[in-house]
């Protein structure tokens, strides 16, 4: 379906690059749906998937809530909260200093581990089920959005 059907878009829109805009942002929206409606069935939040998939690539090594921030996919999320409820889940383990919550360390414990890894195959059985385009479609796909992103200029 295309988007202008799947918006019940009634005008056309000013240009190819509007259309863009909207796509992504309507599609952005369709996969946090898809993919919060299914780890909402695992007890977890995006965000929190993201972080154990952070602290699953140190590979062991400890890691500050500051570097969690700057390595999320959102910005916006409260790491120290997301860490804590990780913590309690027993999914991290972590080192806190006396008096702020972002000076600790903190790494994935075993049964976080063996979770992301049940997590991890039941989203990707949910990408297999996804669109129809080759390896090559998505390759450029990448391409075009590193593209987009980095003729942004700084401020």
């Amino acid at each position: 379906m295309s988007l202008e059907q799947e918006i019940k878009q009634t005008r056309p829109f000013k240009n190819e690059k509007e259309k863009a805009l909207v796509n992504i942002i309507f599609t952005n929206n369709w996969l946090l749906l898809k993919q919060n409606k299914m780890l909402k069935k695992h007890g977890i939040s995006l965000q929190q998937y993201n972080v154990l998939r952070i602290l699953n690539g140190q590979k062991g090594q400890p890691i500050t809530i500051n570097e969690i921030i700057s390595r999320m996919l959102d910005k916006m999320s409260n790491a120290s909260r997301l860490v804590d409820k990780l913590y309690l889940k027993g999914y991290v383990n972590r080192d806190q200093k006396i008096g702020n919550r972002r000076a600790c360390d903190v790494v994935i414990s075993e049964k976080g581990k063996l979770f992301l890894a049940k997590v991890t195959e039941t989203l990707g059985n949910m990408e297999k089920e996804m669109g129809n385009m080759s390896s090559e479609e998505y390759a450029q796909l990448n391409n075009l959005l590193d593209k987009m992103r980095n003729n942004e200029t700084e401020n």
